[in-house]
């Protein structure tokens, strides 16, 4: 069985929603993550730290049309380049897939989704993609939860936990470290 990772950049109010910032944001904190705080080098190593764990890369639509333009040329993400891509969304043209990035597969539905992790294969990391994040936690299907939680309240944005009534999922701490910028890694299993 494969196992599903869902890693962000986090406010503490909940908030991932477009941590850089970007032509679409529906609020006025864009680019939280590279305002106001000190660059702390060892912050980031989570990043390099799940590339060993990550076998295939999977996003919402939305994400996957912001990041599949920009990724494939950069070299701060050449190392996804190859990686098998997967893309849930209902909407998404097949010939909206971007050439040169790999295989990519859009799944159709959450039910796709609980099919790809029954099959055999290695983590797949879920990156941006928080309304996809959201469905998917909802229906039981995230193993794992890697956060950077950032020292900062932003009030709007969208939130990766849903506020829908639901099964209670409780969580097992793997892993924590604070960072002297105020930033804390959480790394949490999902206990089921």
């Amino acid at each position: 069985m494969r196992h599903l990772v869902y890693t962000a950049f986090m406010s503490l109010d909940g908030v991932v929603d477009s941590p850089g910032g970007g032509p679409d944001e529906e609020h006025r904190n864009g680019g939280w993550v590279v305002k106001d705080l000190e660059f702390v080098p060892e912050a980031w190593s989570i990043k390099s730290e799940e590339l060993a764990d990550t076998t295939a890369l999977m996003f919402g639509r939305r994400s996957y049309e912001v990041f599949a333009p920009v990724w494939p040329g950069s070299e701060d993400h050449a190392a996804y380049k190859d990686l098998p891509k997967y893309v849930v969304s209902s909407t998404l043209p097949d010939d909206a897939v971007v050439d040169d990035w790999g295989p990519t597969t859009i799944l159709r539905s959450t039910e796709d989704v609980a099919a790809l992790k029954e099959g055999e294969g290695g983590a797949i990391f879920i990156h941006g993609s928080a309304e996809l994040a959201r469905r998917l936690s909802d229906e039981g299907l995230i193993d794992q939860y890697n956060l950077l939680v950032f020292p900062v309240l932003l009030g709007a944005g969208k939130s990766l936990f849903s506020r829908s009534d639901r099964d209670k999922q409780v969580l097992r701490l793997r892993e924590s470290e604070t960072y002297s910028n105020g930033i804390i890694k959480l790394i949490y299993d999902v206990t089921r």
